[in-house]
């Protein structure tokens, strides 16, 4: 955990000096983080191959309600070691409660809808709510973040309300309830958790005190996802025959990967960092990053699930739910790669804007096609627009980044 200091109400904060790389622990939640993705994709693939159609259509929202819940955790937690010392014993302690919340929350994935609701809705609960609780005592003499923290442990005691009583129902009433408590929790944290009656601070929720931290979490978190999709498909693939069909699947996974991986990375997550520091609003830069990857993730875990499907299935016809998840997870990841580029040169990304439009257009003759043939084909449209970007970069310098917020 590294060498503790004591705390002290004005030295919590983080410092300049330690502002840019991940510690240890922030890289060990990280790893449970990975677990937890993986999960995700277990769990809806197994829906994905019902028999029922309605099934099949609601492991789509399945994938949502079970996702956020998991990256607006890992997302808070981000925001707490960007802002605050790691040096902190209790900071440290906050990181290693929000790992051991994950890794329960994780176990319970297979068994969300059915039986360990509670284990997976009590961490998330006390963790949001109870670490502002820990955090207030510290923040003495910072008045605007022991506000903005108070009113965090009040909407989330208020949304827990819901969570627990979607942990007590079953079926698609607990998907419901929890649809609706993960929806308020970002809609109220988009605005900064506003309470009526209580004077906000100017203490922003989603401010960059550091260019360099948070943005690099972010990186990583994309990188996180992508490295999860290499992990659903290798450790399906060594359960399976090594068949012809599945080999390809595999390359095709790996392909898709490494694409995705230079698509976010031409240019905007290169320059995500500088963008970051050159932006006059920080908090409206801090919300809509996340939001980005947020999206790129989720259409990760779309590839990934997307994967498995043209793995067990690569011939016969593509069902629609199943070329949903296909060609739905690439197109998700272009539209949040899209609003990163927005936020990084302030302009609207035409080449993924076109890759998102051939991926809807493909998707009616796609229907008849084999599951492996409209992989293929969501991977050619993702490696058509790295190749895009790469001859446009060809013979220019580098462009600098140009944020309008």
């Amino acid at each position: 955990m590294g060498r503790t200091e004591p705390v002290k109400t004005g030295g919590i904060l983080r410092g300049e000096e330690d502002a840019r790389q991940a510690n240890f622990l922030e890289l060990f939640f990280d790893l449970v983080l990975v677990f937890a993705l993986n999960g995700v994709v277990t769990r809806v693939v197994q829906d994905l191959f019902s028999e029922s159609v309605w099934v099949r259509w609601l492991s789509l929202l399945y994938t949502v309600v079970l996702a956020l819940p998991l990256l607006w955790l890992w997302t808070t937690t981000a925001h707490i070691t960007s802002r605050f010392s790691h040096r902190s014993r209790w900071i440290q302690l906050i990181v290693l409660l929000s790992t051991f919340g994950l890794l329960i929350m994780a176990a319970s994935l297979p068994y969300a809808f059915v039986a360990r609701g509670a284990a997976f809705a009590v961490p998330y609960v006390l963790l949001h709510a109870g670490r502002p609780l820990l955090l207030r005592p510290l923040l003495r003499e910072h008045e605007a973040l022991r506000r903005l923290y108070t009113r965090k442990a009040i909407w989330f005691s208020a949304t827990g309300v819901l969570w627990f009583w979607g942990a007590t129902a079953r079926d698609d009433e607990r998907v419901v309830l929890w649809s609706i408590a993960i929806t308020v929790d970002l809609i109220v944290g988009r605005y900064g958790w506003p309470v009526p009656g209580m004077r906000q601070l100017p203490a922003s929720a989603w401010a960059m005190t550091s260019s360099r931290h948070l943005p690099e979490r972010y990186e990583q978190l994309l990188l996180i996802a992508l490295g999860e999709t290499m992990l659903a498909i290798g450790l399906s693939y060594v359960s399976h025959p090594a068949t012809p069909a599945a080999t390809a699947t595999l390359v095709i996974t790996f392909l898709s990967t490494v694409v995705m991986w230079r698509i976010y990375f031409y240019r905007a997550g290169q320059v995500l960092a500088e963008a970051i520091a050159l932006s006059p609003n920080r908090e409206a830069a801090g919300r809509t990053v996340g939001t980005a990857h947020v999206l790129m993730v989720l259409g990760s875990l779309g590839v990934a699930a997307g994967s498995k499907i043209a793995l067990a299935h690569p011939g016969g016809h593509t069902r629609p739910a199943w070329l949903a998840v296909i060609l739905g997870g690439p197109a998700v990841f272009l539209l949040g790669r899209a609003q990163l580029e927005r936020i990084v040169f302030n302009r609207v990304s035409r080449r993924r804007m076109v890759g998102i439009g051939t991926l809807f257009l493909l998707a009616p003759p796609l229907v008849l096609a084999p599951p492996l043939l409209a992989a293929t084909t969501a991977v050619a449209v993702l490696l058509g627009i790295a190749v895009a970007d790469a001859r446009h970069a060809a013979g220019r310098p580098p462009e600098a980044p140009s944020p309008a917020v």
